[in-house]
């Protein structure tokens, strides 16, 4: 999937160990307009990416990313996973492919998965 937009806000990257070592994740605020609405989408890279695209708020990009589900006591949990990162109207192309899994922490750790 992906969506085309405008870096809203870039919030503070979190970090932690778990079983398989350490791990960081950093999510991003991304506002597309939809017909007559704009719509807020909040989404993260994972490990080295967040160093590979160097995301700045106010940019306008394409995010290509995954949907993942997943429920822990009793309650859903949804993460926008992306996996590649375009300049706004940039050759498709262009962008890093990003292979699943890597530099991600369990499913669950000390952290609450929200």
């Amino acid at each position: 999937m992906e969506l085309t937009g405008k870096i809203t806000q870039v919030l503070p990257e979190k970090s932690g160990t778990s079983a398989r070592g350490p791990w960081r994740k950093q999510e991003y605020v991304l506002e597309t307009a939809q017909g007559d609405f704009t719509r807020q989408v909040c989404f993260m890279l994972w490990g080295d990416k967040i160093d590979q695209f160097k995301i700045q708020q106010g940019q306008d990009v394409t995010v290509h990313f995954d949907l993942e589900s997943r429920e822990y006591n009793g309650r859903w949990y949804t993460d926008v996973k992306a996996w590649r990162i375009d300049a706004a109207g940039a050759d498709a192309g262009s962008g890093d492919d990003f292979e699943q899994g890597e530099g991600e922490p369990p499913l669950f750790n000390d952290e609450p998965p929200f």
